[in-house]
């Protein structure tokens, strides 16, 4: 292999300095133009590879990762980046191989053997994956990421002891750093005030607001939490808090005794499946938005609201959230029914004709936060969802709510082959077959509204685990 030219490396440092100030295109530009000098850069490679695969021209990222493994066929970092991609296209044999492939070159890595483990864990092959994060850990006790993956195995199987103290390597405890007073360690909150901090996304805050009234049950004399903004006015209503702030005001730096990342908090309350705190519904609606919202919403049917897209940034997003609202056609067709749309973001908008036109209430347009959204629940009979926010929200008012689940790294919340959550008393659980579509999920679903609605069914909340 011959030794890149002066203006290759140039060209190679200068693409290195763009892709870190983010300047994508340019960097792209700068890794093509060093490979046109040095054909076989294999760095120049790999990075040009992983821009490829940020754009989306999936088929020139492999093409440029398979030539730079064969120029330096012992970097086991570009086995990484180039199995992580085939974990994303689902090409799940090949990427079992390019990991095992690095494996072999340095079998000790506890960096491979937790990429390994994520990948057998996509698969289900949870045994076998659970078997590499500790080996990881054997090699490196400290080494967080294979913690925190194994984290989600032993939560999703609900061996959730061991499971949430190793979720705990989740945290570099950011907020530590601002907060003047200490984090809380499990000890003694009598006669103490306790700060929430905030973290993870709306779901999250909403599913683990409700530990303020265990804090509260613990003897806290104060319990405050610190939230997103739009989740400030209804969690005003969250029982047991006394103050909230949104994490873009000021959020006192002094006079609390601990604060507290709220997916810590099962950790400390010792939460188990047989005492999962599900003092339902936790959360108030304003009751003048609740009697607006009746005066408004159509009368004479059975109220379903919908959410079929969530937050497109999450990272399994393309997974979980059905690809347009077109799926739901099984469902809509069903006249006796009165839909509402609670979808918010792009979803509505592209979706906002073909709303109108399938007889569907579009109440999102006018949701200026989570107050509002829950003033619209309180009114409807049931609401069918994707695993989102509104689905937790749903869930903590004490509404029915069936939740439709992707097959591919379902959360961990929803556990494994369970049609009902014990985080949630009124949701039933709508999972995909092996191997993923939407298709025969939704028609299950239209089936069993049509049976309620006719009465031939007693409650829309599942009955148990089936």
């Amino acid at each position: 292999m011959s030794v890149p030219s002066p203006a290759a490396q140039n060209l190679f440092f200068e693409g290195n300095r763009q892709m870190q100030a983010g300047e994508l295109l340019a960097a792209q530009n700068s890794f093509e133009q060093a490979l046109e000098l040095a054909p076989d850069m294999a760095e120049a490679l790999a990075n040009l590879a992983l821009l490829q695969e940020r754009a989306g021209d999936i088929a020139a990222a492999l093409g440029s990762y398979r030539r730079a493994l064969h120029l330096q066929p012992a970097n086991t970092h570009i086995y990484l980046n180039l199995s992580g991609l085939l974990i994303k296209q689902k090409q799940f044999d090949h990427a079992e191989l390019a990991c095992r492939q690095a494996l072999a070159l340095d079998p000790a890595s506890p960096t491979l053997l937790s990429n390994l483990g994520m990948l057998l864990a996509c698969v289900k092959r949870e045994a076998e994956a659970e078997g590499c994060y500790r080996q990881a850990l054997a090699i490196d006790p400290g080494y967080a990421k294979a913690r925190f993956n194994l984290s989600y195995i032993l939560l999703r199987q609900g061996r959730l002891e061991e499971g949430w103290e190793a979720h705990e390597a989740r945290s570099n405890d950011p907020l530590g750093r601002y907060f003047e007073f200490p984090r809380w360690q499990g000890e003694s909150v009598v006669g103490k005030t306790v700060l929430i901090g905030f973290e993870a996304g709306f779901g999250d805050m909403i599913q683990f607001g409700r530990y303020a009234l265990q804090l509260k049950a613990m003897c806290a004399k104060r319990v405050g939490i610190v939230c997103h903004p739009p989740l400030k006015t209804l969690l005003a209503g969250l029982t047991g808090i006394d103050e909230v702030f949104a994490y873009d005001e000021a959020v006192p730096k002094t006079g609390w005794d601990f604060w507290v990342p709220p997916m810590t908090l099962p950790l400390h309350c010792h939460t188990r499946l047989d005492n999962v705190p599900a003092q339902i519904p936790y959360l108030a609606t304003d009751s003048a938005k609740v009697a607006q919202w009746a005066a408004t919403l159509p009368a004479g049917k059975l109220r379903v609201g919908l959410v079929w897209q969530g937050n497109p940034q999450f990272e399994n997003d393309k997974d979980r959230s059905l690809p347009a609202l077109s799926v739901l056609a099984p469902l809509l067709a069903n006249r006796e029914v009165q839909f509402v749309s609670l979808q918010k973001g792009f979803a509505q908008e592209t979706a906002a004709q073909q709303l109108a036109e399938l007889g569907v209430y579009d109440a999102a347009p006018t949701l200026a936060d989570f107050s509002d959204t829950a003033a619209v629940i309180a009114n409807l009979d049931l609401v069918i969802s994707v695993d989102s926010a509104v689905a937790h929200l749903t869930g903590a008012l004490g509404k029915p709510c069936w939740l439709l689940l992707a097959d591919f790294r379902t959360d961990w919340r929803w556990l494994t082959e369970r049609s009902d959550s014990p985080w949630y008393p009124h949701m039933r659980l709508f999972r995909q077959p092996a191997g993923g579509g939407w298709d025969g999920v939704i028609k299950q679903v239209a089936t069993a509204l049509r049976a309620w609605n006719n009465g031939n069914a007693v409650s829309p909340a599942a009955a148990g685990p089936q």
